[in-house]
Order: C-alpha cells, then structure tokens, then sequence
C-alpha cells in the first residue's frame, strides 16, 4: 500500500521551557494511503485542529516524523515546506475564505497563480471545468457576495483542487451549512477523490459524514482511539 501522509510519534507542545508549558498531542502514530477517504471526528478540544494544522504544514510538531508525498517534511526549511504544502496540500475549511475582490475563477485560479506567478491559459481551462463540475457554469465572472453559502463553499472546493492535489484537507467544510447542501458538498469532495485518486482527510462532528468514509479516525484528549 502506498502512503501519502505518514505520523510517526508526533507530539506538539507550546510554551517551552516555562512553568505552562503543555503538550496537546501525544505521540500520534497515523497513516493515509492514496485515494483513502478519512474522516477524523473527536470532542472539542481534543487537538483536531492541532493536528490537521501539522498535517497541512502549517505549524511544525514538536518532535516526531511527519512524511508527505515521500519525503519527511519535519525535516524541510521553510521555503521547501512552502513548496510541498502548494504542490501537494489542497485545503477546504468551514469558512470558505475567498477573497471578496476576486471573481469565482480568479478564487479558483489563485493557488495557480501564486505558484507560477500568473494566470496560465491551462490554469484558467482548469479552473473552468472545475467550476462546471461543481455546478457553477455561468457563475464563474461573479464575486463570493453574489453566491450563496453553499455556492462559495463548491468555489472553496475547486480552488482546493485547481493543482490537482494528492492530499485534500477539509476541516468541518460542511458545518456551516444546511443538511442538503452539506450532502452536496460531501459528495463532490468524494467525486474528486475518486476521480482525481486524492487521498483526503475530513475533520467532522457530523456522524452521519463520518460514517460515509472509508475508515474513522477518533481523536480524543491528544490521542487516537482509532488510528
């Protein structure tokens, strides 16, 4: 089985060296293969947040082995983690984050064109038939406040593949929405990871969700019951 993301013995502590300091993760051991459809579900305050910040190279564990795409990001320089997290790391999170000025499109093409430093005509292809596959044909010369929620949330969703991604993180990508939309939003994110073979990693406190994945992964005070 070939693995996308690796945890071995991953620990994340804050405040070192003073009287506070705490540690919220303890020793987490996981594993992701490609194309698995994962969903990470524990209380609040458990350290999904945490964790899942980790695993999208946004904050550095304190001490463990952390392995992406094959190579052990632990290990990176800032610049080179900068460049596995764009390459390799598409996000989804509960508040969609789209930039107000920009069109649908532009949204969508944005991680393109941080990446290479403009607008590519393969980009913008792209972007498109991504926008058409998540039901926005025609929408895609709007701005976020011309769309509804759920409308703003399937341009989060093709932003977030406009790389083509082998890791999708999705941190409650559905929790601000009603239970129909929430549906729709699901079921695109796992149209993709069938047909792009994206391995993804939903964070969710929506059971039912969680009971759609392929596997469970419970987090509990900075442990998993289920790795």
């Amino acid at each position: 089985m070939n693995h996308i993301l690796q945890l071995q013995d991953i620990r994340k502590r804050y405040n070192l060296g003073t009287p506070v300091e705490t540690e919220v993760l303890h020793g987490i051991d996981m594993a992701l293969a490609e194309a698995e459809f994962v969903s990470l579900t524990g209380p609040s305050g458990s350290g999904k947040s945490t964790l899942l910040n980790i695993i999208g190279l946004l904050e550095r564990p304190t001490t463990g082995a952390l392995t992406i795409a094959g190579q052990r990001a632990d290990q990176l320089e800032d610049t080179a983690l900068t460049r596995l997290r764009g390459r390799t790391i598409g996000f989804v999170f509960q508040f969609h984050h789209l930039l107000p000025a920009f069109t649908a499109l532009e949204n969508v093409m944005l991680p393109s064109i941080i990446e290479h430093g403009q607008a590519t005509p393969e980009a913008e292809t792209f972007g498109l038939e991504l926008l058409d596959r998540v039901g926005l044909k025609g929408a895609e010369h709007k701005q976020p406040a011309e769309l509804s929620g759920g409308m703003q949330q399937r341009v989060a969703i093709a932003r977030a593949l406009s790389l083509r991604p082998r890791l999708i993180l999705a941190d409650e990508p559905t929790g601000n929405l009603d239970t129909v939309t929430a549906d729709e939003v699901f079921a695109l994110l796992r149209e993709f990871n069938h047909d792009h073979g994206s391995a993804c990693l939903i964070v969710t406190h929506d059971p039912r969700l969680a009971a759609r994945c392929d596997r469970q992964v419970v987090l509990v005070d900075g442990r998993l019951t289920q790795p």
